[in-house]
């Protein structure tokens, strides 16, 4: 009997503190959904586009089970939180706040890009998915940085991870500088920078249309340019503008939109693509009307909540009579994929109307199809649905903002003296 008393006593004490085990689990477990649907519940009215604003449940470690934290750029949608876990009785030791931007980029919560064009990530990671591209001379918020991305703030609003190498961060001063600081703006298609004013020169980098830099002086047919990261360069003059001059002369009407986007005719397809390096269809509608003036949203799906809806279906179908009537030159066509026209139907392409039936758009290239079915070039139409469309040329409000007034953009002289 003791022989066998003794056998037992050990699984005894092994299966009670397995059980113990298991109910704590069991309780982090049931602790964890009932945050997990609060969070949800906060995320849904705070920050319900997770490519504008953030608000992340995620475990704190693995190696402290029943620890998580909130990632957020949403402030204000705090104590709703608080309060939501108060009324439910979880306790918050366990649960970090990290409200963005974060102690892991210090003071320096801007940057500029020193790149012709980085690539934007949806996590931080080089294997992840292209979510967007920033040109050369943007400026962005930085917000956290991580395994050597930085998550950042684009100026339309996008939120997404870019390899710090692709960003000069900068203080407050060195910020203000850049601000005040004369610029460039590279308005050719592609061109390059060079180390003497000499186009036989070694090259500092390639230039696309849209790209910043600072203007120090001119030396002949060339302007001496300094990059964000410091790198100094001579640039063709036939290649940029003065910025200000440029951005003087930016009219948002239906021939100039057009003219930009004729402009990038077979520019290759690229998923996250907003450069005339390559492009998708949001980011071939961004840059169109970037390049004369206006920021406008970065996805097809937020392009189609902007600007003045223009009435082109009966009972719900395309009515081409209607829309050849109503469309004018430069409005964006909204298609979901397939054929069916349910009222929430999810966007997923958007287009630049030409004119009698005809629109531009990037798929496979930059290129122009019709809405008409005699037309010979209507076969991509018929794999789209057309659900929507949008007039920007015009007006004014939430979501379309002149890149003048954009704070991303503006001079420091012109930010306190609005």
């Amino acid at each position: 009997m003791k022989t066998h008393y003794t056998f037992l006593l050990p699984l005894f004490y092994c299966f009670s503190t397995l059980t113990a085990q298991a109910q704590v689990r069991l309780q982090d477990s049931a602790e964890y959904i009932k945050i997990t649907h609060i969070a949800e519940e906060i995320k849904t009215k705070y920050a319900p586009d997770k490519r504008t604003a953030l608000f992340e449940l995620q475990p704190l470690d693995d190696s402290l089970p029943g620890h998580y934290q909130v990632i957020t750029t949403e402030s204000e949608a705090l104590p709703s939180f608080h309060q939501r876990l108060a009324e439910h009785h979880i306790a918050e030791t366990n649960i970090t706040i990290n409200v963005l931007p974060d102690s892991s980029v210090g003071e320096n919560v801007s940057g500029v890009v020193n790149l012709s064009v980085a690539n934007l990530r949806v996590m931080p990671r080089n294997q992840a998915e292209l979510a967007s591209q920033v040109l050369l001379g943007t400026m962005v918020d930085l917000l956290q940085r991580q395994h050597g991305y930085y998550r950042v703030r684009t100026p339309e609003g996008y939120i997404a991870w870019v390899a710090t190498s692709s960003v000069t961060p900068m203080t407050p001063m060195e910020v203000k500088q850049w601000k005040s600081a004369k610029k460039v703006i590279v308005t050719a298609d592609f061109g390059h920078s060079y180390t003497k004013p000499d186009h036989q020169s070694l090259r500092v980098s390639d230039l696309v249309m849209g790209n910043l830099l600072t203007l120090l002086d001119r030396s002949g047919s060339f302007y001496h340019v300094q990059y964000p990261d410091g790198r100094l360069a001579y640039v063709d003059n036939k290649l940029v503008r003065p910025f200000d001059e440029w951005l003087g002369t930016r009219n948002v009407t239906s021939e100039n939109v057009l003219t930009i986007a004729k402009s990038m005719m077979g520019v290759p397809y690229l998923w996250g693509g907003t450069s005339v390096k390559g492009v998708d269809c949001s980011g071939f509608t961004k840059t169109a009307y970037f390049m004369n003036g206006l920021v406008i949203p970065r996805d097809a799906s937020q392009q189609v909540l902007v600007g003045e809806p223009i009435d082109i279906l009966s009972a719900g179908e395309l009515d081409t009579e209607k829309a050849l009537r109503n469309l004018r030159p430069a409005d964006l066509l909204f298609f979901a994929s397939g054929k069916g026209r349910s009222p929430d139907a999810r966007i997923t392409h958007v287009a630049l109307y030409l004119g009698d039936g005809e629109f531009i758009h990037a798929a496979g290239t930059v290129r122009i199809n019709s809405m008409l079915p005699h037309a010979p070039n209507y076969s991509d139409f018929q794999s789209r649905t057309l659900v929507s469309a949008r007039r920007y040329v015009g007006q004014a409000g939430s979501g379309l903002q002149a890149v003048a007034s954009n704070p991303f953009y503006q001079s420091a002289t012109e930010e306190n003296h609005p």
